[in-house]
């Protein structure tokens, strides 16, 4: 097990390296192709395209998926933030009168029916 590691380490580091080298170029060729045509801005060095993928990176967040970063937290508040409201809206419903309960249901369906139901007053 311990030699699978001396050549893994290497590996990774060597592409961790290959990954920034390419990035960089990446960054820097489609900055100076794209942006000094349209708008005029100046052609940019690999250093200067690097130190902008580092500011993106920091400014708007990771290269991969959400394992366990900032997208789980999110999808953890919201689904904690929905449970919340299902208590509270299960209490109000338990303390309701009868009346109140089908008042409610009657208000609902006034938003969600297309066509809204007729007053005899109206009618007439």
């Amino acid at each position: 097990m311990r030699r699978k590691w001396i050549w893994i380490a290497p590996l990774a580091i060597l592409a961790m390296f290959a990954f920034v080298i390419i990035g960089g170029e990446i960054v820097m060729h489609l900055w100076n192709w794209l942006l000094p045509p349209l708008f005029g801005w100046r052609l940019i060095t690999f250093w200067q395209a690097l130190g902008l993928l580092l500011l993106c990176r920091i400014l708007f967040g990771g290269w991969g998926g959400s394992r366990g970063g900032k997208g789980h937290m999110r999808h953890h508040l919201k689904e904690r933030m929905a449970e919340r409201m299902g208590e509270r809206m299960r209490e109000r419903w338990e303390k309701m009168t009868p009346e109140e309960r089908e008042k409610f249901r009657q208000g609902l369906r006034g938003c969600w029916d297309p066509v809204p139901p007729q007053d005899s007053k109206t009618s007439a």
